[in-house]
């Protein structure tokens, strides 16, 4: 999948037959039926729970006319929606997420509480 989304990111003829057809742009990659819905829909909090890198996968919403703050979010709901992250470098480190991470330290978030 890392290797499908590199390859649209870097190459306009491939991002054109992407946008004409998703699904066929698949065509020739090793992906489960569950990648090839987060890819097609897009999804961008499964893509984030499957385990695709976070540098990847903004580019990726980008393409997709994604605002970088609903970016974020997508991202956020993906953990909320599908659990941590099962693969890839944040699986490894065991990141769930900024609120899962801040309530175990005992933290708020600085958009909670006003900045203070």
């Amino acid at each position: 999948m890392q290797k499908f989304l590199f390859e649209l990111n870097r190459d306009e003829d491939f991002q054109s037959r992407y946008a004409a057809d998703r699904r066929g742009a698949l065509a020739g990659f090793d992906l489960s039926d569950e990648e090839q819905r987060a890819l097609t829909e897009p999804d961008i909090g499964l893509l984030f729970h499957i385990g695709v890198n976070g540098q990847i996968l903004m580019h990726f919403a980008a393409f997709h006319s994604i605002e970088w703050q609903d970016y974020l979010q997508q991202m956020r709901d993906g953990i909320d929606t599908h659990g941590p992250v099962r693969e890839g470098v944040y699986a490894v480190t065991g990141y769930e997420g900024v609120e899962a991470h801040s309530d175990r330290l005992g933290q708020t978030s600085n958009i909670e509480d006003g900045g203070n």
